[in-house]
């Protein structure tokens, strides 16, 4: 059976101190997808500088682009790995410029996926609340915390789909958060075929248990 043909472009904002894993899934999993006769997916990675910062390993990235020279239009989707407070993640994730570029997308009803801390972006956008969404999880509930303050209900499950935004909880999350951002942008017979040919294991049920208990 023929398959519809998917050409989608996506925009991927890297903030100083961003996590390295969280962003490979993004990249590996859409351009695995693209192995497919019928997708065809590009990735394009942005930053305010130019130049960001890992948060682990000392890698400093070269970004396609910088939020001021994107046209937000030409986009179908938004993917926003999270980062580490202490590499300067919030300093620069929740700046004007990244927070519009959120805001662009929600308001637009494009497919936005976010890792772990990163959304706080979601959040600080204004424009989820009342909406579900989860993130990084621990004892201290500092981070739950910070998002029910913004107006977000917070759910402790892994990953929380709120139609057309996707969330997590943390950098083990990151290859589902890519695969369900797939489904939004194709279909669940590609995401299938993704995982298949990545090798990628189907989560268990306890995978989906609250991280705190």
């Amino acid at each position: 059976m023929a398959h519809k043909p998917i050409k989608k472009n996506v925009l991927m904002l890297l903030a100083e101190g961003f996590e390295l894993m969280e962003t490979s899934c993004f990249t590996d999993v859409l351009a695995w997808a693209s192995f497919l006769d019928h997708v065809d997916i590009k990735l394009t990675t942005s930053s305010t500088t130019g130049t960001v910062n890992t948060a682990f390993g000392g890698f400093n990235v070269t970004t396609d682009s910088t939020i001021a020279q994107l046209n937000l239009d030409s986009f179908d989707a938004l993917a926003i790995p999270g980062g580490m407070e202490w590499a300067g993640f919030f300093e620069n994730a929740l700046s004007k410029g990244f927070i519009a570029v959120v805001k662009h997308f929600i308001a637009q009803r494009k497919p936005v996926a976010a890792v772990c801390v990163a959304s706080t972006y979601i959040a600080k956008s204004g424009e989820f609340v009342g909406r579900k969404a989860t993130i990084y999880h621990s004892q201290t509930g500092k981070h739950k915390a910070k998002l029910e303050g913004m107006g977000v209900k917070f759910i402790d499950k892994p990953v929380v789909e709120s139609a057309n935004v996707i969330t997590s909880t943390g950098p083990g999350t990151a290859v589902e958060v890519a695969l369900a951002l797939l489904g939004q942008l194709a279909d669940a017979n590609t995401v299938n075929a993704t995982r298949q040919m990545m090798r990628i294991p189907t989560p268990d049920k306890d995978w989906y248990l609250p991280q705190v208990q």
